[in-house]
């Protein structure tokens, strides 16, 4: 990090937080802090919803994950424009002719008071500890980059999203995400640009695709039928949908975010243009993350991208068996670089046979190469269990932390802290406004001001802000940060979605019904999640976790419907 570097890093963040509290500080009442006073655009609410989501996780995670898996992440927002076209049908009209502050109002109107506040403690649990972990994404960059404990980090990264967001609210959310975008964008196309620069001169980005292909790292669909799989067509269209419903259309953190918009009509314009960008971005983030794995085709990659991992094992007893390794990974390196060059050269002779055994022999250096990489986990295990192995979220970083100039270092850090100040700030307010609206006025026995509520959510938004503080300086990796954050999602949100189904679509059920399903069905997910999928290590699950979002939609739906028959037909009897 040379000064220019801080420069651009400190400047663009400073400019955010001080344009965010500047331009909104003053709300005169709950719905001027809750909802911005109802006066966002279309495309306001649309950026906004995009960045609520696209945490600094999807832009350290997402590369990782391509470079390790390829392109077949994709396809877990294939479910997404579907879920956005079903939330402007159905949701957003609902809503804003009830005039709700929160998704979980709608519920009591439909149930009752405990199914509403059920609903709230849910969705404060799983945001809950997502805030904590858009924090923490971020501050292993820095720790990588300074040097810096990550507790450290974490303090200063929750400070800088509080400040804004408990004195501005919703519209301080929405008018810094606007910037935060741009800075985003702006830094992923400079990144892919620098990294097809750094590539030889003779590797075109048609060649260097192929190259891509030839590593089996554009496997873009997945059309089997094996439940075990993550991430399949299937999974995406099903379990994507189901986990995009409940995020978008029950999750406070998005519906306060079109909640906000001046009509309805401003509200799904803004979500369509979420649904039409949403799948480019995130098809755009994996092929950054694709190009950084052609490009370290050519140049020297570690054995683990992990640094910590890497230094441990370094001052370990198992030092002299990584040695070994190392030296293993130097040796297949040298292969690999004269293999893709081969590969390179038959591809423009265009003769098919060559080419296909050019491919042969890049896929068995490929597999040797991620069975030496997962030998070094092993050992980097042995040293110490807490050590995080997978290095999935560290492969990005590396690249950028060795290969950016500087000036440019300053602004893709900057991309991943505008990315984590961005989901951090929408969830917190989210929090803030559901402690609030669902659980602290509505429990009121005694009439009280809208100043009095106004100050509640501002102090009950600085106390969530550091609640996720505390929560990421106990975070720890599991898999990578992407998946973590999905996974925790998945665990709640079909329970979730299917109480809000239930409601819109199935009138004849009552309140009792759903709310002992729901407990019922939360338990049930868990227990599935811990027996099928969290005592498994990656690949060896029996369930991919996309389907949590099914399961749980599907079995509260289903028990809803037995308890409500079950508690008619006994009314019916005993009268």
């Amino acid at each position: 990090m040379e000064v220019i570097d801080w420069i651009v890093l400190t400047g663009t963040l400073l400019f955010i937080v001080a344009y965010g509290y500047w331009k909104t500080k003053g709300s005169k009442d709950v719905t001027d802090y809750v909802l911005g006073g109802k006066e966002a655009k279309w495309y306001t609410v649309g950026l906004s919803v995009m960045a609520t989501q696209a945490s600094a996780i999807t832009f350290l995670s997402t590369p990782g994950q391509a470079f390790h898996d390829g392109m077949g992440f994709v396809q877990f927002y294939f479910g997404l424009p579907l879920a956005m076209v079903i939330i402007c049908i159905v949701f957003v009209p609902i809503y804003h002719k009830l005039k709700v502050y929160t998704a979980y109002e709608f519920l009591e109107n439909r149930f009752d008071l405990k199914t509403r506040s059920l609903a709230a403690i849910l969705f404060l649990i799983q945001r809950g500890l997502a805030a904590g972990i858009t924090i923490y994404a971020p501050s292993i960059i820095l720790s990588a980059v300074l040097g810096w404990e990550t507790k450290t980090l974490n303090i200063v990264i929750g400070i800088l999203v509080i400040i804004y967001t408990v004195s501005g609210g919703t519209k301080a959310v929405s008018v810094t995400q606007k910037q935060q975008m741009f800075v985003i964008m702006t830094g992923m196309f400079t990144a892919f640009y620098l990294v097809m620069s750094y590539l030889p001169d003779d590797i075109t980005f048609g060649k260097a695709l192929k190259i891509a292909g030839a590593n089996e790292k554009l496997n873009i669909l997945d059309f089997s039928l094996n439940p075990k799989s993550r991430y399949t067509f299937w999974s995406g269209i099903t379990g994507g949908l189901f986990l995009a419903l409940a995020y978008f259309g029950t999750d406070q953190s998005q519906v306060q975010r079109y909640l906000s918009g001046k009509s309805v009509r401003e509200s799904q314009l803004g979500l369509i243009f979420n649904g039409l960008f949403k799948v480019p971005m995130q098809f755009f983030i994996l092929l950054v993350g694709v190009m950084v794995f052609v490009f370290y085709q050519y140049n020297h990659s570690p054995l683990n991208f992990n640094p910590a991992a890497v230094e441990a094992i370094e001052q370990s007893t198992y030092a002299d068996e990584y040695k070994v390794l190392e030296k293993q990974h130097l040796e297949l390196e040298k292969e690999k670089k004269m293999a893709q060059e081969r590969y390179s050269a038959v591809l423009d002779v265009k003769d098919y046979e060559l080419i296909v055994e050019a491919k042969k022999q890049i896929q068995n250096i490929n597999k040797r190469e991620i069975k030496s990489r997962e030998e070094a986990k092993e050992l980097i295990q042995k040293v110490d269990d807490d050590l995080e192995t997978n290095d999935k979220d560290y492969v990005f970083i590396h690249f950028i932390l060795n290969n950016i100039p500087t000036g440019l270092m300053g602004l893709l850090l900057a991309v991943i802290f505008s990315a984590a100040m961005s989901s951090t700030a929408s969830e917190l307010n989210a929090l803030g406004t559901i402690t609030t609206i669902d659980l602290f006025r509505r429990n009121q026995k005694e009439e009280q001001t809208d100043k009095y509520f106004l100050n509640a959510t501002k102090w009950f938004t600085l106390a969530w802000g550091i609640i996720a503080i505390l929560f990421a300086n106990f975070a720890s990796l599991l898999d990578n940060l992407i998946q973590l954050v999905n996974i925790i999602g998945s665990i709640f949100y079909g329970n979730v979605l299917g109480i809000f189904l239930i409601a819109f679509f199935i009138k004849f059920i009552r309140g009792n019904a759903v709310f002992t399903s729901a407990i019922i069905t939360q338990i049930a997910v868990i227990l599935i999640y811990y027996f099928a999928i969290h005592r498994y290590d990656t690949g060896d699950e029996k369930l991919g976790y996309l389907w949590l979002n099914f399961i749980g939609c599907a079995l509260v739906i289903f028990l809803s419907l037995i308890f409500e028959i079950l508690n008619r037909t006994r009314n019916a009897i005993s009268s």
